[in-house]
């Protein structure tokens, strides 16, 4: 079949051939008598281990799902949080409730992927979820009730805001209090759930765009950049311009009282 190809149109057919048929035309390509042919062959079965691969990541990430089904619960949400430990803006919780054969490749922690991978996804997510809802709750509201509670809060207002409740919450590090849904609280979920690792890249995402707005109205302090957290620009710029009104004045006690 490829005899009569040179390497460039055998390249361009490969790069259109569907998954299912790696094999076959790697095992062509192998044959080849042409070196920069049989180097397609292992390009092509490199690409396809790489595939497998990821799909294998992908199924473990389901394990706690898998578990929540087989136990008899069909609608189950991941829930996580960005943005407990920033200086400066708001905690935001996402909740996401996938199908159970759906697959989003790349999926992760959203602390393990670029910004622009992450953005990626955030449209993938929000368009392959049955149903998501997102929380945000404020920084005056962080400093009357504890960061911890503000997250929860924030959890809460991301679940008022889906379309149906769930009967059952895979949670990031956490039980949330007083829902009244069965929960699993799993130490490091965004890396060992999807749906919850789906929940932590909208509630990053979420959070990164409103500090890039808040950057517009602050621009000395440099939101977009640090997105609020305790970086050594971040303390330069509180010492040289003072607090704002997204400051978390319980973050900053010793600062305030001129320690």
């Amino acid at each position: 079949m490829f005899e009569n190809m040179n390497v460039k149109k055998i390249n361009e057919f490969i790069n259109n051939v569907e998954i299912k048929d790696y094999v076959k035309y790697i095992d062509m390509l192998k044959n080849d008598k042409r070196k920069s042919v049989q180097k397609i062959a292992l390009k092509l079965s490199k690409k396809l281990d790489d595939i497998k691969k990821e799909e294998e990541r992908i199924e473990k990430l389901k394990i706690y799902e898998r578990e929540g089904y087989n136990s008899g619960y069909k609608y189950i949400g991941g829930v996580d949080e960005a943005g407990r430990g920033p200086l400066a803006g708001p905690v935001v919780a996402a909740v996401v409730v996938l199908n159970e054969d759906t697959v989003i490749k790349g999926i992760n922690d959203s602390k393990k992927l670029s910004e622009k991978k992450r953005e990626e996804l955030f449209e993938i997510i929000k368009k392959e979820a049955i149903d998501y809802g997102i929380g945000i709750v404020g920084n005056e509201e962080i400093d009357k009730f504890n960061i911890l509670n503000a997250t929860y809060m924030a959890m809460k207002k991301a679940l008022n805001n889906l379309k149906n409740k769930p009967d059952y919450l895979l949670v990031d590090a956490e039980i949330i209090p007083n829902v009244g849904i069965p929960q699993n609280s799993i130490i490091q979920g965004d890396a060992k759930s999807i749906s919850i690792a789906a929940a932590s890249i909208l509630a990053k995402v979420t959070r990164d765009k409103i500090m890039c707005e808040y950057d517009e109205i602050y621009p000395e302090y440099r939101f977009s950049k640090h997105k609020g957290y305790g970086t050594k620009e971040h303390y330069e710029a509180i010492e040289k311009y003072g607090i704002t009104s997204i400051h978390r004045k319980s973050f900053l006690k010793s600062i305030l009282n001129g320690d």
